[in-house]
Parts: C-alpha cells; sequence; structure tokens
C-alpha cells in the first residue's frame, strides 16, 4: 500500500466521520424537540381529562319527571 492511498483513506474516513457526527447530534436534537412535544400533550391531554372528569361530575342529571306540558 502506497503512503500516499493510505492518507487518502485516513481523509475519506475522517470525513465520513465528521458526516455522521454531525447527522448524530441533529438526529439527537430533533429525538429531544420531539420528547419535549410528547411531554408537554401528555400533561395538555390529563389536563383535558381531569376537566372532563370535572365535568362530567357536575352535570345536571336529567330526572323523570314529566314535562310542563303534559
Amino acid at each position: 500500500m502506497s503512503e500516499e492511498s493510505l492518507e487518502e483513506r485516513i481523509e475519506a474516513l475522517e470525513a465520513r466521520l465528521m458526516f455522521q457526527d454531525v447527522t448524530i447530534e441533529t438526529l439527537n436534537e430533533t429525538v429531544t424537540t420531539q420528547w419535549r412535544e410528547i411531554d408537554t400533550l401528555k400533561r395538555r391531554i390529563a389536563s383535558l381529562s381531569e376537566r372532563l372528569q370535572e365535568a362530567e361530575a357536575n352535570l345536571v342529571k336529567p330526572t323523570n319527571e314529566k314535562p310542563p306540558h303534559y
């Protein structure tokens, strides 16, 4: 193997490594952002679920009374 060929291969590997590092960092940022959004959505769902349960509990339940026009 010639010195030049080895140097070219090392440079190619270094370039790939740098590209992979950038890609991994970008993917990490994307996953982190998505987890934050998921956590926010989970909290909103929990809050809406509580509000719905409260609203259902406070509903006036219809009685079996006849309407006044009977």
